[in-house]
C-alpha cells in the first residue's frame, strides 16, 4: 500500500504565517510540518533514498552540525536503489530553531567525488522559486527536475547555504563523503572549490522519483540503529546491509527501493541528545511517511538494553530495560505500521558476546526479546540476524568472519551475510 504524504499541517501553517508576518519568503507547496509533503496531484513519487534527521551534535566524527553554515556551498552525493526520469529533493529543518534559507540548489548526475557529469546538472525549484525558506521544525520537497537515473547510480545534491543556518538538522553518520566550498558553487562541475569534506550529511533527507521507469509502491524500509545505519561498513563503497539488500533484490529479479532509516545508537524507548528521537517517537516520519513504502524491517533494541553495560560517555545513566517494556515499544511499532497498511518485519537482536554492550543482564534480555520475535507471531513476518551471524562455536558472538572488529557491529561481509538471511518473499 502506498504511504501518501500529508497535507501541511496546523502547526507548520501557523509557523509559515508567523514567518510571513515577519517578512519572511515562506515558499514551496511542498512544506510540512511531518512527512515529506507533496501536491495534492501530480507525479507518484517513490522515495529513492533517504537519511534520517537529528538534531546538530558533536557526533562520532569532527562534523559541521553545531557551526552550521554561512556564505557557503554544501555538496552531498548520494546513491539512489530506484530509477526515474524526474527527481526531486526533501530537505528537513526539523531541528532548526530559526528558517532555513536556500539560497539555490541542483541536482546531476556524479561523476567522482565533489565533481559531476557536465550536462546533468538541474537547477531546482520550490513552486518555481531559485531560493526557499524552510520554517523552524519545517520539511519540504523541491519542485520535480527532469534528471534520467538509474538504479544504483550516484546523485549529487548541491545547497547554496548564502545566510548564516544557526545549528544544522543533520545525519551524523553517513559513510560517505560531503564536501563544502565557501562562496556560490551549485553550478560547478568540477571540484575544485570544494576544499572541506566531512561523512554526514545535512539538511538532506530523501531523493525521490518519479516517471515510467519508476516502480510505485513496493518500497522496503530499513528501520533501526547503527547496524542498520551501516557503522564500520567501507566509506563511499555503499556497502550497508541496505545497499546488500537492494543489490540482492535486484539480482534476484524483483528489484525494489531499499531506504535506510538507521541512526547510530538509536533507542526504541528513550531519546537521546546525540542518537536521535526515540524509535517509537520517529518511526512515522523516517519510515511510514516515506513516498511509495510498503514494508519495514525493524532492527532496534540492543542499546536499549546495552548501553547499562557499557561505559558510553554520551548516554548517562542509562536505564535498565527489561524484555518487556522492549516488547511493548515494538508494539507500538508494529501498531503503527498495520494502521498505515504497511507491511512489518521484525529482526531478532545480533549476538553481543564479547562487546561493550554484553552483560548478564543484557544477554538475557536479549534471548528473552529475540524469542517473542521468532514465536509471538506479531510481526508479520521475521528475519532471523541473531541465528545468521553467530558464531558457530559461540552464539552469543558474532562470527570472526563476519565482525567488525567491536563484536558488535558487522563488517562488510556481515552485512552481506545479513542480506542473505532475509526470505525475499517475505518482504
Amino acid at each position: 500500500m502506498l504511504s501518501r504524504a500529508r497535507t501541511r499541517t496546523s502547526l507548520v501553517a501557523a509557523a509559515a504565517a508567523l514567518a510571513l508576518t515577519a517578512g519572511l519568503a515562506v515558499t514551496g507547496a511542498h512544506a510540512s510540518g511531518s512527512g515529506a509533503g507533496s501536491r495534492p496531484s501530480g507525479p507518484a513519487w517513490t522515495a529513492a533514498w533517504a537519511a534520517s534527521p537529528q538534531r546538530a551534535s558533536t557526533g562520532f566524527k569532527a562534523n559541521w552540525s553545531e557551526d552550521g553554515f554561512s556564505g557557503q556551498t554544501l555538496r552531498q552525493v548520494v546513491r539512489v536503489t530506484e530509477g526515474g526520469d524526474r527527481a526531486r529533493i526533501r530537505l528537513s529543518n526539523a531541528y532548526g530553531t530559526s528558517p532555513l534559507h536556500i539560497a539555490g540548489a541542483t541536482i546531476a548526475r556524479t561523476k567522482k567525488g565533489a565533481s559531476v557529469e557536465e550536462g546533468s546538472v538541474r537547477r531546482l525549484t520550490f513552486e518555481g522559486r531559485r531560493s526557499v525558506e524552510i520554517p523552524a521544525h519545517g520539511q519540504l520537497s523541491s519542485d520535480e527536475a527532469g534528471l534520467d537515473l538509474k538504479p544504483f547510480e550516484s546523485v549529487t545534491v548541491t545547497l547554496h547555504l548564502a545566510r548564516t543556518t544557526g545549528p544544522a538538522t543533520f545525519h551524523a553518520q553517513s559513510f560517505a563523503t560531503s564536501y563544502r566550498a565557501d562562496g556560490e558553487h551549485v553550478g560547478d562541475t568540477g571540484a575544485g572549490a570544494f576544499d572541506e569534506s566531512t561523512e554526514s550529511w545535512y539538511f538532506l533527507s530523501g531523493v525521490d522519483v518519479a516517471g515510467k521507469k519508476a516502480r510505485r509502491g513496493g518500497g522496503v524500509v530499513l528501520f533501526g540503529d547503527s547496524t542498520t545505519d551501516g557503522f564500520a561498513s567501507s566509506t563511499d563503497l555503499n556497502r550497508r546491509w541496505s545497499d546488500a539488500l537492494a543489490e540482492r533484490l535486484a539480482k534476484a529479479g524483483a528489484p525494489r527501493p531499499v531506504l535506510n532509516a538507521g541512526i547510530g545508537g538509536n533507542l526504541v524507548l528513550n531519546d537521546s541528545a546525540w542518537y536521535g528521537e526515540r524509535g517509537t517517537a520517529r518511526f512515522g516520519r523516517d519510515a511510514l511517511d516515506l513516498p511509495g513504502v510498503g514494508t519495514v524491517v525493524v532492527l532496534e533494541g540492543l542499546n536499549d538494553i546495552g548501553f547499562s553495560e557499557s561505559d558510553t560517555p554520551t548516554y548517562k545513566p542509562a536505564p535498565k530495560v527489561s524484555a518487556e517494556e522492549l516488547i511493548a515499544g515494538h508494539r507500538k511499532l508494529i501498531r503503527a505500521a498495520k494502521a498505515k497498511g504497511v507491511r512489518v518485519v521484525g529482526a531478532t537482536l545480533l549476538p553481543l558476546g564479547g562487546s561493550d554492550h554484553y552483560g548478564e543482564r543484557a544477554a538475557k534480555v536479549s534471548d528473552a526479546f529475540n524469542s517473542w520475535v521468532r514465536n509471538s507471531g506479531e510481526y508479520d513476518a521475521y528475519v532471523d540476524f541473531d541465528r545468521a551471524l553467530a558464531d558457530p562455536a559461540d552464539g552469543e558472538r558474532i562470527a570472526p568472519e563476519y565482525d567488525s572488529g567491536d563484536h558488535l557491529h558487522p563488517n562488510d561481509a556481515g552485512y552481506r551475510a545479513m542480506a542473505r538471511a532475509v526470505d525475499l518473499e517475505k518482504l
